[in-house]
């Protein structure tokens, strides 16, 4: 299994088109309380296996074939994983440097690994739903002033 959480999966037009059909059977199938799945998987020679995945992980795959059905890339982080600072200046939409400036200001926890720094990919997302937070608050008191001023926005 590779852990290479920086290569994401690109899928083709033949990809997205198997992914959006796999993923329409397979969400039909989902039921919120049951804890298991079990799976039949049938090789092209005709030889079956069957096999038990948790829930949760049955409701990924359907995430992953959504995603992939809509052609986007796909990778899988491990939420203890370490990441350089690029890479989580990548998961959140910015400057390498930004991200330093973060962590420099407390605002993003960091390890030393020598002179190089290393986050957490938890507290890179911990990070992001804050500012999303934030900034949906601060459109959420934009779009009630404009109302108040009338400004024809409904």
């Amino acid at each position: 299994m590779s852990t290479a959480y920086n290569k994401p999966a690109i899928p083709t037009e033949a990809d997205a088109k198997l992914s959006q059909e796999s993923s329409r059977i397979l969400a039909s199938l989902i039921k919120l309380t049951q804890q298991k799945k079990q799976l039949k998987v049938v090789e092209e020679d005709g030889s079956e296996q069957t096999v038990e995945i948790p829930a949760t992980a049955f409701h990924l795959l359907v995430d992953i074939l959504s995603q992939m059905a809509q052609g986007n890339a796909v990778t899988l982080i491990p939420i203890h994983a370490e990441l350089t600072t690029q890479e989580a200046a990548k998961i959140l939409n910015v400057s390498r440097p930004f991200v330093v400036k973060l962590i420099e200001s407390g605002e993003l926890p960091c390890r030393r690994v020598g002179r190089h720094r290393r986050v957490y990919f938890k507290d890179v997302m911990k990070y992001k739903q804050q500012i999303d937070s934030q900034r949906m608050q601060v459109l959420d008191e934009l779009v009630a002033q404009a109302q108040e001023l009338n400004m024809g926005y409904e």
